[in-house]
């Protein structure tokens, strides 16, 4: 067990670094009606790859914040997800990404 404890606090380190848990705080999230002077970027998707009621939700917070970590990385600073309607599950994250 006491050779498991370093691999287990790297494992813990590595998630607090992932930005698919910490997110992106760099990129904001906005409205189609506040990127109207901005300049398009890019069209990001991504499979939140778990569903249902236990898992469902994290895997969705992470994959948007996947979204907004390649956001980032493409040159963008603001995001516009794509509307889900409600009750319908996601089985993709689809956003715009804009230089504001």
């Amino acid at each position: 067990m006491r050779a498991a404890l370093p691999l287990i606090a790297g494992l813990a380190l590595l998630g607090c670094n992932d930005p698919g848990f910490r997110g992106v705080p760099e990129v904001r999230v906005a409205q189609e009606n506040e990127v109207a002077s901005c300049r398009a970027v890019s069209i990001i998707t991504n499979e939140p790859g778990l569903y249902g009621p236990v898992l469902g939700e994290e895997a969705l917070r992470y994959a948007r914040n996947k979204v907004l970590e390649t956001a980032k990385a493409d040159g963008a600073d603001t995001v516009v997800f794509d509307e889900t309607p409600p009750g319908v599950p996601v089985s993709l994250v689809r956003a715009r990404a804009f230089d504001c």
